[in-house]
Formats: C-alpha cells, sequence, structure tokens
C-alpha cells in the first residue's frame, strides 16, 4: 500500500483527480502518461481503492489484463502503477468545493483546510447506493436493515455478520454476490425479490451466486413493509402488475431477521452539482464529450460518477481516456470539436459518451429498455449490426470508427436496438 499523503502538498497541480476508486487511480495514471508532471489523488476514505478493497470475489480484470482477480488484487495492480508514476495520493480528505477555475478546498485532519489550484480537474466521484428512504418502504424502523454494500463491508472486511436469516430486495450485481456470501457464511437468504420483470445483474451472477446455491428470485414481486420493533422481525412480500402495483390480495409475511437493499446505484453528483455542470436526467451523471470533458471547460468526469457501469475494466478503459484528455490539454493538445450528437433512440435508455467526433475512433456505452433476443443495433439508416441479445443489467459497448463515421456528416446520430429484421452492413464499427 502506498502512503496515503504526499511528503508536501503542493499548491499548484497540473491535474487533480477526486476520488481514488478505480476511476480516480485510472485517470491519474492517464494523465501522467499524457504528460503532466504532478498529479494529485484525493480520496474521503482511509484507504486508496475505492469499492474495490471491499470486493473479495473474483471476476475483475478479464478485459484489462486478460486475467480474473479479487477486488483488492485489482486495486493494488493500479495502486503499483500510481506509486510507479510518482503521482501524489492523499486520503482521508474531503473536497468540499470545486470552482470552474479548477481551484479546489480541501479539508483533512492532518492538512487542515487547504485550497489549491489545477491546471485540470478529473471527477472521479463513484457512486453511493439507493437507500429504504428513495423507494419509501413502508413500515416501522427496526434495526436489520443495510444497503448491501454495508452488508458487504460488514462481511469482508469487519468480520462481521448482519443477521441468520436474510431477505434481499432488488437484483443488483451486490446484492446477488452477498447472497452467495452469506450463504457461504451460513445464513440462510430466503430468496432474492426483484419489482422488475427482468433480473438486474449480470447473467453469470446470477448463475453462480443464487442457481448454484438453490437460492430463489422472485421476478415481479417486492417487499411491501417491515415488521419489527428493535430488531426486524419479517417483511410482507407481494407480487406487482404490469404497472408495478402490489396485488395485496397475494401478499405473503416471511420471518426474517435481515433486510439487504440492492436496489440500484446513483452517481455521486455534489461536486458537478455545485459546479453547476450540465446534467444527463437519465444516468444522473453529467454530460460529457468524446474527451470525458463537461460542460465546464478543463474539468472532466468518469466512471460511475457519470453513469453506473457494470464491469470495472469498462471504468478503468474510460478512466484512461479521461485522464489522457486531461493531460493533453495542458499542453493545447484538444481533439476538433464534437460534431455529432448522439440520441438515445427505440429501446436505448442511455448513450455515453454524449457527443462525439466524426474524424476519430469512440467507444460507445449504452443501455437498454427491456431484453431482446436475436436484435440489430441501428445508427440512423446509415449503419445496422446484429447482436445475438440484449439485456438492461448488461452494457452494450460499440466502437465506432472514423471509417464508420465517414458517411455521416454531423448533426444528430439516432441510435435504436431492435428486434432483427434482417441485419445488414459490414462489421467495421463494433
Amino acid at each position: 500500500m502506498i502512503s496515503d499523503k504526499p511528503h508536501h502538498l503542493r499548491q499548484q497541480y497540473d491535474v487533480v483527480v477526486t476520488g481514488a476508486g478505480p476511476a480516480g487511480m485510472a485517470a491519474a495514471i492517464g494523465a501522467s502518461e499524457a504528460g503532466a508532471a504532478h498529479v494529485l489523488i484525493i480520496d474521503r476514505e482511509r484507504e486508496a481503492g475505492g469499492i474495490l478493497q471491499q470486493c473479495i470475489h473474483q471476476g475483475f480484470g478479464m478485459h484489462h489484463f486478460g486475467e480474473e482477480l479479487t477486488g483488492p488484487e485489482y486495486a493494488q495492480r493500479f495502486l503499483a502503477q500510481v506509486e510507479a508514476h510518482g503521482i501524489d495520493i492523499i486520503t482521508d480528505t474531503f473536497v468540499d468545493v470545486a470552482r470552474s477555475d479548477k481551484t479546489l478546498k480541501l479539508m483533512s485532519a492532518h492538512e487542515g483546510v487547504r485550497v489549491i489550484s489545477a491546471g485540470a480537474v478529473v471527477l472521479a466521484t463513484g457512486a453511493r447506493e439507493r437507500t429504504r428512504g428513495a423507494i419509501r418502504l413502508p413500515g416501522t424502523r427496526p434495526s436489520g436493515i443495510y444497503t448491501a454494500g454495508v452488508a458487504q463491508r460488514f462481511v469482508n472486511m469487519l468480520g462481521c455478520l448482519p443477521g441468520t436469516r436474510a431477505v434481499i430486495l432488488g437484483s443488483g450485481d451486490i446484492g446477488l454476490i452477498m447472497a452467495r456470501r452469506l450463504a457461504l457464511e451460513g445464513v440462510e437468504v430466503v430468496g432474492v425479490y426483484e419489482i422488475m420483470p427482468h433480473p438486474n445483474g449480470l447473467n453469470r451472477n446470477i448463475v453462480h451466486c443464487l442457481h448454484d446455491f438453490d437460492i430463489p428470485l422472485h421476478l415481479s414481486t417486492t417487499v411491501v413493509e417491515v415488521h419489527g420493533r428493535d430488531r426486524l422481525e419479517s417483511v410482507t412480500v407481494a407480487p406487482v402488475d404490469d404497472q408495478r402495483v402490489p396485488i395485496m390480495a397475494q401478499a405473503a409475511q416471511i420471518p426474517c431477521d435481515t433486510l439487504l437493499l440492492a436496489i440500484g446505484l446513483i452517481p455521486e453528483r455534489e461536486l458537478a452539482d455545485g459546479l453547476r455542470l450540465r446534467m444527463d436526467t437519465v444516468t444522473g451523471g453529467p454530460l460529457v464529450s468524446s474527451t470525458m470533458e463537461t460542460s465546464q471547460d478543463g474539468i472532466y468526469a468518469c466512471g460511475n460518477g457519470v453513469h453506473i457501469h457494470d464491469l470495472v475494466d469498462f471504468v478503468t478503459q474510460e478512466s484512461l481516456l479521461a485522464g489522457h484528455s486531461a493531460g493533453d490539454s495542458l499542453f493545447g493538445r484538444r481533439p476538433p470539436v464534437d460534431n455529432v450528437r448522439m440520441i438515445p433512440g427505440e429501446n436505448v435508455v442511455s448513450c455515453v459518451p454524449h457527443t462525439i467526433s466524426t474524424d476519430r475512433e469512440h467507444t460507445v456505452y449504452l443501455r437498454v429498455r427491456r431484453a431482446l433476443d436475436k436484435c440489430a443495433i441501428r445508427f440512423g439508416e446509415i449503419y445496422e449490426k446484429k447482436l445475438r441479445y440484449v439485456f438492461p443489467a448488461e452494457t452494450v459497448t460499440v466502437r465506432l470508427t472514423p471509417r464508420f463515421l465517414a458517411r455521416f456528416p454531423g448533426g444528430a446520430l439516432r441510435i435504436d436496438i431492435l428486434p432483427r429484421q434482417g441485419a445488414r452492413g459490414d462489421e467495421e464499427a463494433a
């Protein structure tokens, strides 16, 4: 583990990165590789690495490293690179204010209140979990109700079991992984209840975390009430109709002492809001260009703080780009202004980046509304590519080449993912 603070905190840095998770570390490395001499990473936790430190399961790194790693192993590889690049890192420190002139006010126990400035800033603030209040879950307020990430920290880092009989609300990946983790520790996992008609986690986690442990997954079903005075005693679950309204006539009460909430992540946007960045109302994160620059010049954003990813490898890929772009901007190496606005169309919820340029290659990340088999992705009227399937929980990643984009003069490019109707076109875009 590298030192938690630089020997001397500088007044001026070339690039400052807020967040020392996978996005922040990759962005800092990208900035250093682009030529930034003085790079600083700031994180509010006591140790760098972010959420990776508590993810002791395997499944990280297949795309980036070509091998399967645990979360701490993945983090440690990047921490070693951060140290090799001579990047400063300061932990247990809060960024109180970030301004559009790229000055930041920091607060920490060991440095007090400091104001530093940067040539470029990268927001790599990650995401937070939705809590009980986000879904207005009725009932009493007993102990025993946790977000899945908090329960993961209790078990994996503090060695504490949250209870003995658990219900999991939501089929997000952390919830699925915790279903397996609790089962391995001897906790009885009654089931996973998902209000949507489809799971919200990766298919591999459905198989390895639920099917392999005979943990039932109940789709189109939700928790409608919690019961208990001091400690959770039971929950009431009910199926929902097509409008996701509970069918109370079919409700059932399930005894349990633990309820884990795996109901989604939300980008951390306090700094982005303070900077008055233009935001995407769908993803909850800032609007970004093809270089991951926000609506404020010299301020970049990446990772789950922009949009929620399903794989940390995609976070790394996107964040390296953001860091490289921030570093390049210091030397005036800016690509031509984006001339294409990406428009999510049929069955496409979101698209990042929000604008691209026709003169260079881009990786585009898409999320879909509903699952489809034997479908096709269509870019306007000029290109269509076959896809085996799409699934709301999994990112659709498409690589657009200059050769393909040369067919498009600019303006707005609509993206649709539709049932296949004789998909046409070559394979050059992806």
